[in-house]
């Protein structure tokens, strides 16, 4: 958990339109919403007037070495085009002794939970998609990529070999 602290300045990368961030101001942080989507920025802009936002690639973040006190990306690392590159420059970025805290989808590891979690992925959510969704080809991806993406001791060892 990020739990952030007065003061701090955190980077909440794949930030869209804020949402994400605004939860974090409370604690007096300091938070810059970053994000490739122009669009998504400027609609956050609309939203959250307050909120600090700054267009960037978490692929070539456009801030200085050691620059944040923490850094965070929710649901956002499984959908950059190079994981590795993308870990190496949020920990350019944090200052010494930081935190990174990421929060994505992931398969279970243990056999039961697995096999519930991918039969509802694969099976229900599509499903339900199609009935209340104006884009379930969406929710398709969305089951397909969390398919793809590592489990948490996989992503674990990447993250280790990241620097």
């Amino acid at each position: 958990m990020l739990n952030p602290k007065y003061g701090e300045v955190i980077l909440d990368l794949a930030a869209g339109t804020g949402t994400s961030s605004k939860a974090f101001t409370k604690s007096g942080a300091k938070i810059i919403s970053c994000d490739f989507s122009i669009g998504m920025l400027q609609e956050g802009k609309k939203r959250y007037p307050k909120l600090n936002f700054s267009a960037g690639d978490a692929l070539s973040l456009p801030f200085q070495d050691e620059t944040f006190d923490a850094v965070t990306i929710s649901f956002g690392i499984r959908n950059v085009n190079n994981v590795e590159k993308a870990l190496t420059e949020m920990l350019r970025v944090t200052k010494k002794g930081g935190r990174i805290v990421i929060c994505e989808f992931s398969t279970p590891t243990i056999k039961i939970f697995k096999n519930i979690y991918m039969e509802y992925l694969m099976k229900a959510l599509p499903a339900i998609a199609k009935k209340t969704s104006s884009n379930p080809d969406a929710y398709e991806y969305l089951a397909d990529s969390i398919r793809a993406w590592p489990n948490q001791q996989d992503f674990s060892s990447q993250l280790k070999q990241a620097n």
